[in-house]
């Protein structure tokens, strides 16, 4: 009986189902938005968001764009970590987005220009993601400038300066880069295995059980090393830390060039499978590192949900893109996705909420009237 009092009054359940509740309500507010459009085709348009994969009858198919899915889930995990890790040591790191487009900017011209094995590019795009990241420390630390905003800027100078850089190393009859497969083999990552899964799909790689151990390695730093417990207590009081011996602006660079890093390495596992190719025109920042801050926040915040929650954000924003075009406009999937991941960054009202309800309950409950008695007989005792 203790014990089940003990899970139902635990932060992870509240957690879960602050998640849950986010969940349900983006996929209602998506099924409300099919059934204005074309309410005989409403239900299996929210099964085929659900479904994703699963919705191709053959089974080659399912295998294939399951592999798609997976493929970009790791990045997204990656960037997530960057966003959490950020956030548990106190800061906002929006321009993960900046340094997921500085990390691929660096790997493919590592690539494509230098011809460098894989390994070396993505130590090279690990490098270009902590160095932004830690501009933003820098600037924080020492100019007390807020990193919500020399993030913003940052993204943007990051995207025209790849824009640039990669300009060298374009198809002459395409905006696109040149094909990593095509020019410099060796840059790809090793294939994940040799099941029939993974020979299916050549952009399964190794960087899915990666991005899955980096999650368990950043929750072993915050929650188990000197390190995290510093960054952790620099991010709570800046002025107790300073006080207590740390060095907090050393902190602060430390935690934004680790979230830079992990955003860094995001880009690598992206572009470094082959699976996609940089356009020097685009005039927007790829939403991986945006989407990347929805799934910190869905999965609680912790390393091991954000596994989970990257997946599932993955999942759908695929999903959706099976929608029927002659039914739903292209924009339709996208508009989905996007509803979901927008009340993804309510899950911390929705936590809010429910420790509250749960602690209301504590007061009102069987030991708060057991606590009544015993005074109400005290006080007779005394008469």
């Amino acid at each position: 009986m203790k014990l089940k009092k003990r899970i139902l009054e635990s932060e992870a359940l509240t957690s879960v189902l602050a998640s849950v509740l986010c969940i349900a309500a983006g996929l209602l507010i998506g099924f409300i938005v099919l059934l204005i459009i074309s309410p005989s085709d409403a239900p299996d348009g929210i099964l085929t968001i659900l479904k994703n994969f699963f919705a191709f009858p053959s089974e080659a198919a399912q295998k294939k764009y399951l592999g798609n899915t997976l493929v970009k889930s790791a990045p997204l995990l990656m960037c997530s970590l960057s966003v959490l890790f950020c956030y548990k040591t106190g800061l906002f790191n929006i321009g993960v987005a900046g340094q997921y487009t500085l990390g691929a900017g660096a790997a493919l011209f590592a690539a494509l220009q230098w011809g460098l094995p894989w390994y070396l590019c993505l130590l090279i795009a690990a490098a270009a993601g902590s160095l932004f990241g830690a501009l933003v420390g820098v600037l924080k630390a020492y100019r007390n400038v807020n990193e919500v905003i020399s993030g913003i800027m940052l993204n943007w100078i990051s995207l025209y300066s790849v824009n640039m850089l990669l300009g060298k190393v374009k198809e002459t009859t395409s905006p696109y880069t040149e094909s990593v497969a095509d020019i410099n083999s060796s840059a790809l990552m090793p294939r994940l295995g040799s099941g029939e899964l993974f020979y299916r799909n050549r952009y399964v790689t190794i960087a899915i059980p990666l991005a899955v151990l980096a999650a368990v390695v950043i929750w072993v730093i915050l929650g188990k090393t000197v390190l995290g417990f510093e960054l952790r207590a620099t991010g709570l009081n800046r002025n107790a830390a300073r006080y207590s011996g740390m060095k907090e602006k050393k902190n602060m660079i430390v935690s934004l060039a680790i979230g830079g890093l992990l955003a860094g390495l995001a880009a690598g596992f992206m572009f470094l499978s082959g699976y996609e190719q940089w356009s020097v025109t685009r005039t927007s920042l790829p939403p991986m590192g945006f989407n990347g801050i929805a799934a910190a926040f869905l999965g609680g915040l912790h390393p091991i949900g954000a596994v989970f929650s990257s997946y599932f954000i993955q999942h759908i924003t695929s999903g959706g893109s099976y929608l029927s075009k002659t039914v739903y406009p292209a924009q339709m999937a996208d508009l989905i996705s996007s509803i979901i991941i927008y009340l993804c960054g309510f899950v911390l009202f929705f936590k809010m909420h429910l420790s509250a309800v749960r602690a209301r309950k504590q007061k009102n409950g069987p030991d708060a009237n057991a606590v009544s008695d015993d005074t109400a007989g005290k006080e007779g005792d005394d008469e």
